[in-house]
């Protein structure tokens, strides 16, 4: 869910189980996702950044999600708005600490390939994510010309996108 009003996000954590995932809705330097391991957690993260405003106005607005668990893994490609040209899929190093127990960093550096995207699952995310998009917008007579930058959850129950980008991935890249 979508919040531009902090009291709503709040009113709204309170009918949600923990883990959840709190995302600012615009740049934050790549840490703008906190992901909440309670509802405290969570309320706190909606306070600093549409209260405190520490991402500015990037955390006007934010987004509630449920957490998903699974890698991570990033898939990059370039389109001339009918065909695409995929690169190689990448992870990146998103948390701080060992055992990945801190927080988001911006990216501490990248792999290419991700060892978790098999061939048969990279043409999985290309089919159900990112042609849906590319072929959409072309409908729409909106066709994309560029690049296309997919975060995707892999979980238990197949790949989830988590966001879409109009540029590069940093550190993916």
């Amino acid at each position: 869910r979508v919040f531009c009003n902090s009291n709503d996000a709040l009113k709204y954590l309170d009918t949600k189980t923990a883990p959840v995932v709190i995302k600012a809705d615009g740049l934050a330097a790549g840490k703008g996702v906190v992901v909440a391991k309670t509802i405290d957690d969570a309320r706190a993260a909606v306070k600093k950044m549409m209260v405190g405003k520490i991402f500015g106005a990037a955390g006007e607005k934010v987004i509630i999600e449920d957490c998903l668990v699974g890698e991570e893994a990033s898939i990059i490609v370039v389109s001339d708005g009918s065909d695409i040209v995929p690169m190689a899929s990448s992870q990146d190093h998103k948390r701080a600490f060992d055992n990945d127990m801190g927080p988001n960093t911006g990216g501490m550096g990248a792999y290419s390939p991700a060892p978790a995207v098999t061939d048969e699952l990279f043409r999985k995310i290309i089919d159900t994510a990112i042609m849906p998009i590319i072929n959409g917008l072309k409908r729409e007579g909106r066709p994309y010309k560029g690049v296309l930058y997919a975060g995707i959850m892999l979980t238990d129950k197949g790949p989830f996108v988590l966001e879409f980008n109009a540029r590069f991935g940093d550190p993916e890249t």
